[in-house]
């Protein structure tokens, strides 16, 4: 499919530097001012310059010039895009671009005006918060404003007395995406001296088990490849691809910036682009080739693209022989079970040609990158799908190449960030809860393995955990409950305490592109607002107030575990700097001085910083060897320093969860076709991909059943609503909800039809679990089979009141939580049985 079919610009979903400006034509809620207004001569009473489209209007203004710009970034996608903030008395006038970005070009897209909105919002949650009244979970809950000094003492007593009481793993933690980097650490600190094993992060909802995936084939789980100049070789990366192959990810809506680096690195190279998506998406719209598999079933489609490219001899023999460990195992496996294009081509609805074409292209451009995101992550065999995408990586040389690598999006830290050593000792700590799916609400319910009583979120599971009934009920019944967010969003009308947090602007610290390890410093734009506080001082808070009222840990421990210093956030960097891996090159003053990201790992000052993962180049040998002394003179950091598809070691470590290191095709129960799918053990295991943890063993290969489908038929998947959103806090901005503050469900005409349903009807779609209600908006780029429910969305969401936007209960209603990764606990949102009537 040809981009010019669609009339699609890449000015539709990135603006120039300026809010305001040209691009997707929204009203602008800023004063325009020029790209450049900061360094006008106007500025310093001289002439004033042409500046950006709006600047005449704004030129020479004594009251709209700004007086200071602060250089911040933007906080809601993974392009990690410098912000430029023009200040007058220190309120916002405008954001702008990084120009001397080589990436970025000075280009934002429309959520970089949302940032501000974060900050001027009357709906901000400005005081701590205490339950005084209400149902937890009623939207009459009452509570009380009270001193950060009452709320850090409520909480600290509670989990305390849960503590001495012998439950300390009954405490658990759940971060997120928007967490300050670091704050991770703090709280796995913490948690550490209370003997909680049970400080979990947001991955299993959104992208883990590519990392997973990426660290059992290569040594590290990280995106393989950078956007922009290689600072070792001097050539471009990424763009310089000749392929790209896209799995499940509509970067134009997602990541908006980087994506248009690809765009402009293709029109040089003339690089082909296939888009593999359910339905189509401004980033299948400019592809060559869109192609629209069932959903959950990718996994089929990679098998047979590896199965043609080894049976035809198309993979790199040279590279084989010399870097790859176990490829003639994998001959025969695939061999074995016949995952041949014919085979995959019944599994996912494609032709047998298409996929093989797909194979030829991918294996006989050099090179070739694969990207993938939430479109692989959250399904049921995520894992295991994403390891044969390495696998494709591998046979073909696509691995330590620039333009190449396996370009998972990934939501933790590079390594994690390490704290000075922890002298205090700790007790020693029960196995943690399962890594998926979401387990709190299954652990509260049912007390297997054990029962939550204490429960702290940096976000909000009301919206993000599948099976949204389910978790209200679990959330209910929770003995007591911690909310830290910006606004009472669906989750704090549970919560017992309710502590305000700032927004990016309002914080310095870093930012980071956790795509290709790509880290920005920011500088705080703005002051708090209200009694807000950044995460991580709300933690170093707590620890010291843990110190006051501990009986049995010296109030020394955790002082000395938790320095005071480190509430200047500046400190704290420098102590992760000094103990963190590979970062020896990544100090405050050098990324202060950069107007584009250092990537890590970057071991010195001296040091680039590493783009192309795996390279067989100094720079990287040098970065291998500073994250682990062992890694010297390894290429791929495995134990054989060699890609690894398949190994006993491995093999033994898979085998216990009822996986094997070359996988074997399994997809949702969900999925029409009876095709086969896995069945959950009731007994709990050590998980080998993160033994901190337990999982439910499953058994591959059970045959599917269609009697869902009979009363459900179509199936549904989730995602984000466009580019306008990032998770739910977009959806408190006036921008977010003027411009996408409708849940329009995409619905094949054929399909609405036939259900009696027109464009534009109020529509209900319902799954087995529940039910939710939306906008049909007929779409032709979607199956037949198919609908599209946009997430995000929640019944606490009052800014889009003003537009008289309904109130949606969360997409998320309608998944099944009992289907999910067992490996990386990932859950699986991208298909569900369902059907769609007239509400």
């Amino acid at each position: 499919m040809k981009s010019d079919q669609h009339g699609l610009s890449r000015r539709g979903f990135v603006r120039g530097g300026i809010i305001g400006g040209a691009g997707l034509g929204t009203p602008a809620l800023l004063p325009m001012i020029s790209a450049h207004a900061a360094d006008s001569p106007a500025a310093a009473g001289g002439t004033a310059s042409s500046g950006a489209p709006g600047a005449a209007f704004t030129d020479q203004s004594a009251a709209l010039t700004p007086d200071k710009t602060v250089a911040t970034a933007c906080q809601f996608c993974n392009s990690n895009c410098r912000l430029n903030v023009d200040l007058k008395a220190d309120r916002i006038l405008a954001v702008r671009g990084e120009d001397k970005d080589p990436v970025q070009q000075g280009q934002v897209c429309v959520k970089a005006e949302l940032m501000p909105q974060l900050v001027y919002n009357t709906e901000r949650l400005t005081r701590p918060l205490r339950r005084v009244s209400g149902e937890k979970g009623s939207p009459h809950s009452k509570f009380e404003a009270i001193s950060w000094d009452e709320a850090l003492r409520t909480i600290a007593e509670k989990l305390l007395a849960l503590r001495d009481a012998g439950q300390a793993h009954t405490i658990a933690n759940r971060t997120t995406g928007r967490l300050p980097r670091g704050t991770g650490s703090l709280v796995a600190r913490l948690f550490a001296m209370l003997g909680s094993p049970n400080n979990t992060d947001v991955g299993p909802v959104c992208n883990d088990a590519g990392g997973n995936a990426l660290a059992a084939t290569f040594g590290l789980g990280n995106f393989t490849n950078g956007y922009g100049i290689d600072g070792a070789t001097g050539k471009d990366d990424l763009s310089s691809a000749r392929h790209y192959l896209f799995l499940g990810t509509n970067q134009t809506e997602t990541h908006p910036v980087t994506f248009d680096y690809l765009l402009r690195g293709r029109k040089k190279t003339k690089a082909t682009l296939t888009v593999v998506d359910p339905r189509l998406t401004p980033t299948g719209a400019v592809a060559d080739r869109w192609v629209a598999p069932k959903p959950h079933t990718d996994f089929a489609l990679l098998l047979a693209m590896l199965h043609h490219i080894v049976e035809e001899g198309l993979y790199d023999k040279a590279f084989v022989k010399r870097w790859v460990v176990g490829f003639d195992e994998l001959r025969a496996h695939l061999r074995k079970h016949r995952y041949t294009p014919v085979w995959a081509a019944k599994v996912t609805g494609l032709e047998a040609a298409t996929i093989r074409e797909m194979a030829e292209e991918y294996a006989t451009a050099k090179p070739a990158a694969i990207f993938c995101n939430a479109g692989i992550s959250h399904q049921l065999g995520a894992f295991d799908t994403y390891r044969v995408a390495t696998f494709l990586a591998a046979v073909t040389g696509n691995i330590g190449r620039p333009g190449g690598g396996c370009n998972f999006m990934h939501n933790t830290w590079p390594g994690d960030l390490h704290l000075p050593p922890l002298k205090a000792g700790v007790p020693e700590r029960r196995e943690a809860l399962p890594v998926g799916p979401d387990y709190f609400a299954e652990s509260i319910l049912t007390g297997e393995p054990y029962r939550l009583r204490a429960v702290i979120t940096q976000g909000n599971p009301l919206v993000s955990s599948a099976n949204t009934t389910k978790v209200k009920k679990a959330f209910e019944q929770l003995d007591f409950y911690v909310y830290t967010g910006l606004f009472m969003e669906e989750a704090a009308y549970y919560a017992d305490i309710i502590l305000p947090v700032c927004s990016g602007l309002e914080m310095e610290g870093v930012y980071m592109r956790r795509d290709d390890r790509a880290i920005r410093w920011q500088e705080q734009v703005v002051d708090r607002v209200g009694e807000s506080r950044p995460d991580w001082e709300i933690w170093i808070g707590l620890a010291h107030t843990l110190a006051e009222l501990d009986t049995h840990r010296p109030t020394a421990e955790w002082r000395e575990a938790f320095p005071e210093r480190w509430m200047d956030y500046k400190e704290l960097w420098d102590d992760f700097v000094a103990h963190t891996p590979g970062m020896g090159g990544m100090t405050r003053s050098r990324m202060q001085k950069r107007t584009e990201p250092l990537r890590w790992p970057c071991p010195t000052p001296g040091h680039p910083g590493v783009s192309t993962l795996y390279l067989d180049h100094p720079s990287w040998y040098e970065a291998a060897e500073s994250l682990d002394a062992a890694n010297r003179g390894k290429r791929f950091l495995t134990s054989s320093g060699k890609v690894e598809l398949t190994t006993p070691e491995l093999e033994k470590k898979l085998t216990v969860t009822g996986h094997s290191a070359l996988p074997i095709f399994y997809t949702h129960p969900e999925v029409t076709g009876k095709n086969p799918t896995l069945a959950y053990s009731p007994k709990f295991v050590t998980n080998p991909i993160n033994p901190q943890a337990v999982t439910h063993p499953v058994r591959l290969g059970v045959p599917g059943s269609d009697a869902v489908h009979r009363d459900f038929p179509l199936m549904g998947m989730t995602g984000r609503p466009s580019v306008v959103h990032f998770a739910e806090v977009t959806h408190w901005t006036p921008t977010g909800k003027q411009l996408n503050g409708i849940r329009f469900v995409q619905i094949h005409p054929d399909t609405a039809r036939r259900a009696g349903i027109r464009d534009g009807d109020d529509i209900r779609v319902e799954s087995p679990r529940g039910s939710v209600t939306g906008t049909a908006l007929l779409w032709e780029g979607i199956r037949t089979d198919t609908v599209f429910v946009p997430n995000t969305f929640g019944p606490a969401q009052k800014v889009g009141d003003l537009f008289d936007d309904p109130r949606y209960e969360a997409a998320n209603t309608l998944p099944d939580d009992r289907y999910y990764d067992n490996l990386s606990g990932q859950q699986a949102f991208k298909c569900f049985a369902c059907r769609v009537v007239k509400a």
